[in-house]
Parts: C-alpha cells; structure tokens; sequence
C-alpha cells in the first residue's frame, strides 16, 4: 500500500469516497443530495486541494482505500491558539473490506506529523463511536470546553 496527499489526480476517486463517509454517516442521501454534493466537490477540491484543505491516501496502484481530510483555518490569534493556525479533521473514511488493516491509523499519524511541520495550534475532530478509539491511540483527548457548540442554520 502507498501512503501519500493526494493530487488532483484523484478527485473523481475522492468524491466517491466523501460520498461513501457521508452516505454511512448519515445514512441514505437523498439523490438531490448526492447530485448536489457530487458536482460541487470537484470545484472545491480544484480550489481548496493542497492549499488549506490536506487529504492523505492510502492506495494500491490506483484505488484509493483509506483518506482523511485535514482543512487548515487560519484566525486571530488568541491565548488558545497564538499562532492563530488551527486544523479540523474530516471524512475519515476506510472501504469496508479494508478496515481493520491499521490504514487509517497510519494516515492518521502522517496527518498529525504535518499539522506540527505547519505548526498547527491543535487539530481537533467530531468522534464517531467507531473512529473514538482510534482517535484516542493516535492521542486525541476528549475535550472540555465552557463554550456550547452551537449553530445557526441558514
């Protein structure tokens, strides 16, 4: 298996797994949904690929089996993060016939060795149940805030 960041030699392979993740995150997408996600994620990645979005593969000759999603944010600096660099970890995601292999992990490990050469302030994610420990074995802690997560749906 080879580990690398994918290029955007891989976006068509990339969408079909951020549609993969998704469709077992959120259970079934409705066509809309899926036509809608589909045809915006080639821009995306064409824009964003390489520049504040970092995706690590793991792929045999040509397939990719394992990614993960590193999306770099850069705000005002402030006492929790003075470099004002932040990291957010998405779509983690195996093929099914491929997990349990340590590939996630080891993509995990590459991701979290380039968020300390960019000098990241902290990396932080959303934990599934299945994703919970393996966060923790790579050194994720649970985090405590005095903050509620919040949202305002447009």
């Amino acid at each position: 298996m080879i580990t690398e960041k994918a290029d955007l030699e891989y976006i068509d392979q990339l969408t079909d797994l951020r549609i993969a993740y998704l469709t077992e995150d959120h259970g079934n997408l409705t066509e809309e949904e899926k036509e809608r996600i589909t045809s915006s994620l080639p821009d995306y990645y064409k824009k964003h690929l390489n520049n504040d979005l970092f995706v690590y593969i793991c792929r045999t000759d040509s397939e990719i089996v394992s990614c993960c999603f590193l999306l770099v944010t850069e705000k005002p600096a402030n006492p929790d993060f003075l470099n004002g660099k932040t990291g957010t970890i998405l779509n983690v995601y195996t093929k099914p016939e491929h997990r349990h292999k340590g590939y996630a992990k080891k993509l995990m490990e590459m991701m979290l060795d380039d968020a300390r050469m960019m000098e990241l302030d902290f990396v932080e994610l959303k934990a599934t149940e299945d994703g919970y420990g393996l966060y923790k074995k790579v050194g994720f802690k649970d985090a405590a805030s005095k903050y509620h997560n919040m949202k305002y749906v447009l």
